[in-house]
C-alpha cells in the first residue's frame, strides 16, 4: 500500500491454527467491502501451524502483515508488537479466535469519529448480545475477577474490561502503547487504566460475543498472576506522574524481521 491506511486491525495469536483461516476469510470478506483502506496485522505466538497457514493467505493478501514469534509471549506483547507495526488512522486489535464478529467494527467507528479516543467492544452494556455463554463458574469466575479488579485498579465506569475488542485514536494509541508494559491477559486493563490516567474519552459500547469453549487462563497460576499485574498497573503508573506526549502521527515504517 503506498499511502498508510485508514484502519489497522492487529490481531494477536497463541496456537490459533484451527480458527485463524476462518478468521481472516471473515475479515477479509467484509474489509474488502469497506470504503476505506485498512491493514490486519498478525502478532502470532506459539508453536503449531499458525505461521505457515497464515503465511499462505498473505500470498494472496497484500493487506496482510505478519510478524511471528515463537514461544509464549503473551496478548500484551503481541499488541504491542502490531502497534508498533500499525500505520492507520485508527488502531485496534480483535480476537484472533473470533468471539466477536468484525461487522460490530461499525458499532465503534462513529464514535472515534464523534470526538471519543477509545471506542470499547462491551459484553456488560443493554446493547450486548451474546449468542453463546461462558459456563457457569467461568462467568462467576469473571464477577469475582470484576470485583477485584475495580477495587485496586478503579476503572467504576466501565462494566467490561476484557472484551478484546478495542479501537484508537492513532494519537491515543500510539501515546498508550508506548507506556504499556503488561504481556499478559491485564494488558486489556493496563490500556484502560492509562487512558483514564491521561485523559482521554473513552465509549463502552455493546457488542455481539460469543463464547469459544477455549480458554487459555491457568485457573491457579494464571489467576495469581493476574492479581499480581493489577497491582502493578495500580502502584507502578501511580509511581510516576502521568501526561500526554506528542507522538509521530504518520506511518512509522517498523518492520519485523518475521513479516512476508
Amino acid at each position: 500500500m503506498s499511502q498508510p491506511p485508514y484502519l489497522s486491525i492487529i490481531v494477536p495469536a497463541y496456537n490459533e491454527a484451527g480458527s485463524i483461516e476462518r478468521t481472516f476469510t471473515a475479515m477479509r470478506t467484509f474489509l474488502d467491502a469497506q470504503d476505506y483502506s485498512y491493514e490486519v496485522i498478525l502478532a502470532s505466538d506459539g508453536d503449531d501451524d499458525t505461521p505457515t497457514i497464515a503465511g499462505k493467505i498473505a500470498q494472496d493478501w497484500p493487506n496482510l502483515v505478519l510478524s511471528l514469534e515463537d514461544g509464549r509471549h503473551g496478548k500484551g506483547h503481541g499488541v504491542r508488537r502490531g502497534a508498533s507495526l500499525a500505520s492507520g488512522d485508527i488502531v485496534g486489535f480483535m480476537d484472533a479466535d473470533y468471539k466477536t464478529p468484525i461487522e460490530e467494527i461499525t458499532k465503534l467507528l462513529p464514535w472515534l469519529a464523534d470526538g471519543y479516543d477509545l471506542a470499547i467492544g462491551s459484553r456488560g452494556v443493554a446493547a450486548s448480545r451474546i449468542d453463546r455463554r461462558q459456563p457457569w463458574y467461568r462467568r462467576l469466575g469473571s464477577r469475582g475477577f470484576g470485583l477485584i479488579m475495580h477495587a485496586i485498579a478503579g476503572l467504576h465506569e466501565l462494566t467490561d474490561t476484557q472484551c478484546g475488542f478495542k479501537y484508537f485514536t492513532r494519537r491515543a494509541a500510539m501515546d498508550i502503547f508506548s507506556r504499556a508494559q503488561i504481556d499478559g491477559y491485564m494488558c486489556d486493563v493496563e490500556i484502560l487504566y492509562l487512558a483514564n490516567q491521561l485523559g482521554y474519552r473513552v465509549k463502552e459500547v455493546g457488542i455481539r460475543w460469543s463464547d469459544d469453549g477455549d480458554s487459555r487462563l491457568e485457573l491457579v497460576r494464571g489467576n495469581i498472576r493476574n492479581v499480581m499485574d493489577l497491582v502493578r498497573i495500580r502502584f507502578a503508573t501511580q509511581a510516576q506522574p502521568l501526561a500526554r506526549v506528542a507522538v509521530p502521527l504518520s506511518s512509522p515504517g517498523v518492520q519485523s524481521s518475521s513479516d512476508r
